[in-house]
């Protein structure tokens, strides 16, 4: 089924709804819009994070500490 054949058929049956649960359709649809948004601006957020050289001066420190330098090794 295609994009619009979904709305049309939405569009149809939300005629035979009463108004309050029109209402409570409408809420979900802007529950569902924000929740889109906020995963998408998420995602974003990663990839410029992975993909910046914000942090690639943490590649190029030295380790501080050795496997040498433990106390005790846990196996």
């Amino acid at each position: 089924m295609t994009r619009q054949a979904i709305i049309d058929r939405t569009i149809a049956i939300l005629h035979q709804l009463p108004e309050e649960k029109v209402a409570e359709v409408s809420d979900f649809v802007e529950f569902i819009i924000k929740r889109y948004e906020e995963q998408n601006l998420t995602a974003g957020i990663q990839l410029l994070s992975n993909e910046g050289k914000v942090y690639d001066f943490l590649n190029e420190e030295e380790d501080l500490y050795t496997v040498s330098d433990l106390k005790e090794v846990y196996k």
